[in-house]
């Protein structure tokens, strides 16, 4: 069964395609241009965007990851020192 997500993408694509095609004539040659260089800094400032993202990303997971390394620390040391209890 198609997913209703899918079905508005395809829609979207379909649109979008067809819009393209209609404006690829020479009449439409300038505006197509245009177009194309809005296009190309919006996808320029999405990419800034996704890199800031992914900077922030690399800070989470540096402190997921030091949180993982220490909760494994204190788990190795309870059982070495016999400390480890079942919770209550």
């Amino acid at each position: 069964m198609e997913s209703p997500h899918e079905h508005q993408q395809n829609l979207l694509l379909s649109r979008i395609i067809t819009n393209v095609v209609s404006w690829a004539t020479p009449a439409h040659a300038t505006k197509l241009t245009i177009a194309q260089e809005k296009l190309n800094e919006a996808i320029v400032l999405l990419n800034k965007g996704l890199q800031e993202i992914n900077i922030q990303n690399m800070n989470v997971e540096l402190v997921a990851q030091m949180f993982k390394n220490y909760q494994s620390n204190v788990l190795f040391h309870l059982e070495a020192t016999d400390s480890l209890e079942e919770p209550s």
